[in-house]
């Protein structure tokens, strides 16, 4: 597995950007957006790899993973 698996990645749309959004929370604030789906969760997969790369370049620890919670569901529940 990845170290870029153990973050969650999310592409949503905005209506007020009247694009898609991709964020990756936990790990970098801000994100990338655009018209196509796809093409946006590819860019934000490659970003998260270059973010991780950056950490290690640094010699910074990476931020907890994100994977694994469940958030799906925990956002249902709080919706």
């Amino acid at each position: 597995m990845k170290p870029s698996s153990r973050y969650v990645k999310i592409v949503e749309w905005s209506d007020e950007d009247q694009c898609y959004v991709g964020s990756c929370p936990g790990l970098f604030y801000g994100g990338c957006h655009g018209g196509d789906e796809k093409q946006v969760f590819a860019e934000l997969c490659e970003i998260v790899e270059e973010t991780i790369e950056l950490y290690e370049k640094d010699g910074k620890p990476l931020p907890l993973p994100t994977s694994g919670r469940d958030y799906a569901n925990k956002m249902l529940r709080i919706a």
